[in-house]
């Protein structure tokens, strides 16, 4: 997958960019119940960070993100409302996130009274917060720096209209996402001269009514290397490529909920940043 092939270029010719992302956290603080179920024993927070803390220590250049519904699930969301979920992302050193529908459960209010417990960005560029108590306090895109290379990433969310009570989400102003994603995509591209662009979104995988999406984003798009998603719960053993409209390659990935899997993203750059390869190896949460 990508521009040139692995084999063909000695480890000292690359640069290793590592992306790690999670989504539909859900308040899945303990690992599932050994009960018989489907999941029991996978997932945790605090597997999680052993995880990331033994990647950090082996990688040079790593970002790490999620793509939206860190709330609501389990009862820690009821008695914490979020400060928990928020603490241990922050001490997992998130570089980024996005919203997604149930991070409005508590209401607009319950989330902007957990952002002091956040060290990182909330990136959202199609819901316009003017008129709210959120205004001011998330960010469109943010470009990250890993050597030579700049990461453009900014966040999409979902419609809250019909998802989500309005009381909740109320004066929360909902963008076009694919004109709001080509319009960023260009600017982070070509006069950001960023080296990836990076799509967080809570659109959802792919819908069998044809409803915006991050498939129909794909298609739809320019100028974007990568769509993070969330919301569907769609565990994918690897990411996905798509065609864009100019017929390059745009890399869906998703790994489900829960935090049972954690996703990952190998790029390697030539010197020059002419090419890029990609290999792909979401993981199992789970001793």
């Amino acid at each position: 997958m990508g521009a040139f092939p692995l084999s063909a270029f000695a480890k000292k010719d690359l640069i290793k960019l590592t992306i790690l992302h999670t989504n539909d956290l859900h308040s899945r603080i303990e690992p599932f119940p050994m009960d018989g179920g489907r999941n029991q024993g996978a997932a945790g927070a605090a597997r999680r960070a052993t995880v990331l803390k033994n990647i950090r220590a082996a990688e040079e250049h790593l970002l790490l993100f999620d793509a939206g519904d860190i709330f609501q699930g389990t009862p820690y969301f009821n008695f914490f409302a979020g400060e928990l979920e928020f603490k241990l992302m922050s001490a997992m050193k998130y570089d980024a996130v996005t919203i997604g529908n149930h991070d409005f459960d508590a209401g607009i209010e319950g989330l902007y009274k957990q952002l002091p417990h956040t060290n990182f960005p909330f990136l959202i560029a199609n819901y316009d917060f003017s008129d709210t108590i959120m205004n001011g306090q998330t960010q469109a895109y943010k470009i990250f720096k890993k050597g030579p290379l700049k990461i453009g990433v900014f966040g999409l969310g979902i419609e809250l209209d019909g998802l989500v009570p309005e009381k909740d989400f109320k004066g929360t102003r909902y963008l076009d996402p694919i004109t709001t994603a080509n319009k960023l995509a260009l600017q982070l591209k070509q006069e950001q001269n960023c080296d990836l662009v990076i799509c967080l979104s809570h659109l959802g995988y792919k819908y069998r009514d044809g409803k915006v999406s991050d498939v129909v984003l794909a298609e739809n798009s320019r100028h974007i290397d990568v769509i993070i998603g969330g919301h569907t719960h769609t565990f994918m053993k690897k990411a996905e490529a798509y065609r864009n409209l100019d017929q390059e390659e745009v890399l869906i990935n998703q790994v489900g909920f829960a935090g049972i899997l954690l996703g990952r993203l190998d790029f390697y750059f030539e010197r020059n940043k002419k090419g890029k390869c990609t290999t792909c190896d979401n993981t199992l949460i789970t001793d």
